[in-house]
Order: structure tokens, then C-alpha cells, then sequence
């Protein structure tokens, strides 16, 4: 509190004027002024008959302490779920200060080297919190990913019940640091809404480059992202370095040193790649070096990408390549495609295909129809992939109700569309009892030269429309579901790859990833605008 020079003198200042007072007069032998002072004509005083009483030296009032209004809740994105007020200065990053670790936290190094470099802070690894640090700690019993974090004293703590919510909790800071200079005084406790939350490129139809995809994981640590999904195999391309089939190799592709290297970025984040090779349908790259596989109708057509899966070498090729891909990705979860196969999309299947009809009729007896030989084909990639333990999953259109082979019960759902032959409203997934992820085509396909009526989403419009909930069209699904909606990925598809560079890419998902963000981290309605929501997203993030 902060008083005016002109304003009368208190604690302190009453006192040092006292001080001064009393000793003057104790250097002229008398008071300065009244009785006792001198007289003009520089004759003494008279005598008094008895002693003068001491004047007691006035007692100081004490210093005012410093208040502070209750703080505010840090203003980051995604926004924080949840933030206790507290009176006092918040913590801003100083000279002497730095980034150290609790007692049995020695797994949090990746996330206090990469905090202390961020903020300008030096890293000392285990060691008691001094004045002005920020603290790392695991422990806890919170909800996976979930995180606390407390500034008090001029210090920051950080703890959750694992590396990835500690992670989070850095992100907080440094984006209310970055925005504001500062994080406010209090405790925040916060936890994302769906465990799924993330990013997918098609990589096959539009060569990126490594460095490109590890800035896309750097942008996605900081918006609390944990999937980056890559389709590296279609008719255009195959985009990754392969030793069991070479052939198949695009002359532009991620070499597995790349590969590597992404993936370690990606777990210093906490992101999970979700490779994906789809078949039956856009193989077109494999078929371009094994033009035997290809399938054939009863007319002679040949449509693009669709292997014969009644080939045994067909199913041999693909197999190859998952066994090889699932050891190179060591992530929890593997993409199976499943989507769009040509055959399906023929008024009459069985009478366009007689070879395929033929195939399922001998696998499955007078009832089997050319859907059943492709939920078995499924099947069987899911059975070469399951020993990894990885989750399955596949698209939406890719499953088939009615035939005589239904697909594995624990292959999940990517539903993008319900316009596709056997594609089916999202009802007809969740009933059945199956996990799904939102990949929403209304809102959440960015696809190159929007083609086939697809426009370029807005976050605006994911801010302000949608949520986990609307998984087709517009309409949300009943919110009985919404355990079941695992969460969501905003999808970037090259269907015309030469309509963007990368780095037009990159501009033109920036905003709806950070509404993605929004929305699978906290299920609350946003209080913010969206116009306040784009500057501060353009504010606190790199």
C-alpha cells in the first residue's frame, strides 16, 4: 500500500522524526522553540524549582501488510477444468530460480529439462524445492493424465499420478507464462474429458517431411493432443521405408531413421502414433508392384486399389507388412483401415465379382455374400495384429450388419462417415455395445481441394457447434453414449495433394486443432467467445 508524501507521518517515519527532534535538542543543550528557547536579548531563562518530566518517544504503528486480490484462473488452451483462488503474488520465472524434481520422480527428466529451457530456468534433477522454484512430482491417485498444480510461497508444484499429467501441468504454466508473464496464486486440478484426443494425417497420398510431422507433435503437446495418426499406405503412395517389400516403397518416404526419430519426439510428449495400413481397399501402391493381386469384375474393370481378397498372396503381402510395422511402432494402438473397398460399392456385389461371390460361398455356405469375405479378411489382419496387444481399430464403413461373419468385438470404431456403402448411423455402433472415436466428416476432415463437397473446417465452427457427442452430420448422439466415445481426431486427408503446400497445412489447421483441444479436454460449454478463445490461442501458444 503506498501512502502520499504529503499525508501525515506514521510507524517508521513518526519515529526517525522523533529521533531527529530529540536530538537536536540534545546539540543546542535545550528545545529548539518555547520556554526554554532563548530570549532576544540573549538573557537566560529563570530556573525552574523542579526536574522536567521526560516525554515518552511515541510508539511506532506497525508496517501495513501487503494484500492482494484472489487470483484468476490462467488463462490457457485448453481451458484448465478447475482453479482455487488464493491471495498472493503468483509466480513469474527469476534468475536464481529452477526446474527440480521430488524424491522418486527421476522419471520426470524429459519433462523438467524441457520446462527449464522453456522458461530461461536452470534444471538441478532431484533436489529440495528453494525459493522460486517449480516443482515435478509423480504421485497422487487421480484419473490417468489428470494433474495438480500449486503455486504458494513463490514456489510451483506440479504432481500427478503419472508422467503424462505432469506433462500437462508444464503446459499450463508455460502458457500462462507465455500469455501473461506469470501463473496466478492457487491450486489447479485438472484432467482431460476423453482419453483420445489427436491429430491424423494421410501422409500416403502427399509426402510431409519428418521435420514437419515433429512440429505437428510439438503443437499437440501443448494443446494436451495424445494421438497423431499417419494413413502412410494408399493408391497414390507408400511412404515408409520397408525391408520385407521394398517394392512397394514411394521414391519420396520417411526412412525408418526418420521414423525413429519421430517417435521418440512424440513420447517426450506424451503422443501416441497410430500407424495405419488400409486395406483391402487403397493399396493401390502395392498392387502397382504386384499387379497380379489386383482385383478384376466380371467385365474387366479394375478398380483402383481393391486386392482380390480371395488371393491367398493378397493376404500373405499385407501380412508381411503388419508384422514388420507393428514392431517398428511400439505404440498402444493399430489402425486396420477397412475402408471404401470398390467391391462393396457395386449395385450387386456377388453378380459384379462372381470370383469373390464364389469364394465366400465355399467359405461360408449358400449364404455367404461378398461382405462376409471382407469382414473375414477383418478378421484376419486383426488376428496378425492382436498378439502385439495393440488396440484394433478400423473405419466405420468397414463394418457390415446382416452377414454371417460379424467383426471381432474388440476392434473399435473410427466413424467418419454415413454416406458410404454399409456405413451406418453411429446409433447402430454404440447399441451393439462398440468403442468409438469421432472422426466427424461435417466438421473434422480437412481434405486437400475439397473435393466432393468437403470445405476446409473452421475452429470457429468446432468451437461453437460441435462436441465428442455429434459423431455424423449434426446432431449429437444420446449423452448415455458418451463413455463410450473414446474421443475424437481432426483428420487431414490429400485427396488433391497439390492444392496446399505443408506449411499451408500447418497454417490452415492451427486454429481448429486448438478447438478440438478445447472441446475433448473439458465437456463444459466454453465461456469464453470465440473471438476472445482465437486471440488468446494465438497469444499463449508458440
Amino acid at each position: 500500500m503506498r501512502h502520499s508524501p504529503r499525508g501525515p507521518l506514521r510507524g517508521p517515519a513518526l519515529l526517525a522524526a522523533a529521533v531527529a527532534l530529540t536530538t537536536v535538542a540534545a546539540c543546542s543543550g535545550g528545545s529548539p522553540s518555547g520556554a526554554d528557547a532563548p530570549s532576544p536579548s540573549g538573557t537566560a531563562p529563570a530556573a525552574t524549582t523542579s526536574a522536567a518530566k521526560p516525554t515518552a518517544a511515541p510508539t511506532p504503528s506497525p508496517t501495513p501488510t501487503r494484500t492482494y486480490p484472489l487470483s484468476r484462473t490462467p488463462r490457457t488452451v485448453p481451458a484448465v477444468r478447475s482453479h482455487e483462488p488464493a491471495r498472493g503474488p503468483g509466480w513469474k520465472p527469476a534468475a536464481r530460480a529452477g526446474v527440480v524434481l521430488g524424491a522418486g520422480s527421476a522419471g520426470l527428466a524429459d519433462e523438467g529439462r524441457l520446462l527449464a529451457q522453456e522458461l530461461g530456468l536452470r534444471y538441478r534433477g532431484e533436489a529440495a524445492a528453494g525459493p522460486g522454484d517449480v516443482e515435478l512430482a509423480l504421485g497422487g491417485e487421480g484419473a490417468a493424465e489428470s494433474y495438480t498444480l500449486t503455486v504458494k510461497d513463490g514456489r510451483v508444484r506440479i504432481t500427478g499420478p503419472d508422467e503424462a499429467g505432469v506433462f500437462y501441468g508444464t503446459r499450463t504454466l508455460k502458457q500462462s507464462v507465455k500469455g501473461s508473464g506469470a501463473m496466478p496464486e492457487g491450486t489447479v486440478a485438472d484432467r482431460p474429458a476423453k482419453p483420445q484426443r489427436g491429430l491424423n494425417v494421410d501422409i500416403a497420398r502427399k509426402h510431409f517431411t519428418a521435420a514437419w510431422l515433429e512440429d505437428r507433435i510439438r503443437e499437440m503437446g501443448d494443446l494436451k493432443l495424445n494421438q497423431l495418426g499417419l494413413h502412410f499406405s494408399d493408391d497414390q503412395g507408400f511412404r515408409i521405408e520397408s525391408d520385407s517389400h521394398p517394392e512397394v516403397v514411394s521414391k519420396q518416404h520417411l526412412t525408418k531413421a526418420e521414423v525413429r526419430r519421430i517417435l521418440a519426439l512424440a513420447a517426450s510428449r506424451h503422443v501416441t502414433v497410430v500407424p495405419e495400413i488400409d486395406s483391402p481397399g487403397h493399396l493401390g501402391a502395392v498392387i502397382a508392384a504386384h499387379p497380379d493381386l489386383q482385383l478384376v469384375s466380371v467385365s474387366g474393370r479394375t478398380p483402383r486399389g481393391a486386392v482380390d481378397i480371395s488371393d491367398p498372396d493378397a493376404a500373405r503381402i499385407v501380412d508381411d507388412l503388419l508384422r514388420e510395422y507393428t514392431a517398428l511402432f511400439p505404440g498402444a494402438y493399430w489402425h486396420l483401415g477397412a475402408d471404401e473397398y470398390v467391391a462393396l460399392m457395386a449395385k450387386n456385389p456377388e453378380a459384379t465379382y462372381p470370383g469373390l461371390a464364389r469364394a465366400a460361398r465355399e467359405a461360408y455356405g449358400p449364404s455367404g455374400r461378398v461382405q462376409d469375405l471382407a469382414t473375414d479378411w477383418l478378421n484376419d489382419r486383426a488376428a496378425t495384429v492382436r498378439p502385439t496387444g495393440k488396440t484394433l481399430k478400423a473405419w466405420n464403413d468397414g463394418f457390415f450388419a446382416g452377414g454371417v461373419v460379424s467383426a471381432a468385438k474388440d476392434i473399435e470404431v473410427e466413424y467418419w462417415t454415413g454416406k458410404e456403402y454399409g456405413a451406418r448411423p453411429p446409433l447402430a455402433y454404440l447399441q451393439a455395445g462398440r468403442r468409438l472415436v469421432n472422426l466427424n466428416d461435417e466438421y473434422l476432415y480437412y481434405v486437400l481441394g475439397e473435393p466432393n463437397a468437403f470445405t476446409y473446417p473452421t475452429g470457429r465452427r468446432i468451437y461453437e457447434q460441435w462436441t465428442p457427442l455429434v459423431v455424423r452430420g449434426t446432431t449429437p448422439v444420446p449423452a448415455r453414449y458418451d463413455a463410450q466415445i473414446r474421443g475424437a481426431r481432426f483428420a487431414v486427408w490429400c485427396d488433391l495433394s497439390g492444392a496446399q503446400t505443408q506449411d499451408q497445412v500447418a497454417a490452415g489447421i492451427r486454429l481448429p486443432l486448438a478447438a478440438l483441444s478445447q472441446k475433448v479436454w473439458d465437456p463444459r460449454t466454453p465461456t469464453r467467445p470465440w473471438s476472445e478463445f482465437r486471440a488468446l490461442a494465438t497469444k499463449v501458444r508458440g
